[in-house]
């Protein structure tokens, strides 16, 4: 039982090393896309500004949860 066990944690940490890359990913598209928006000249720029630096504050908060879930796991 304990080889399924270590296969089981193997298993686990290879989704928390995607889940994390993902996330990171996802910051990166953030950051691109607010460095496209720069300075708003329009009301939409202004929308989507806000919503791309919700967005990237969402998943920055998201990956040091998740760096901490993986520091935790054995």
């Amino acid at each position: 039982m304990e080889n399924q066990h270590g296969v089981g944690d193997a298993d686990e940490r290879k989704r928390q090393r995607i889940r994390l890359a993902r996330l990171e990913a996802d910051m990166a598209y953030f950051q691109a896309r607010l460095e496209i928006i720069g300075v708003p000249d329009s009301a939409n720029k202004l929308a989507q500004l806000k919503v791309f630096k919700l967005l990237q504050k969402i998943a920055a908060n998201t990956i040091v949860q998740a760096r901490r879930e993986g520091s935790q796991t054995p």
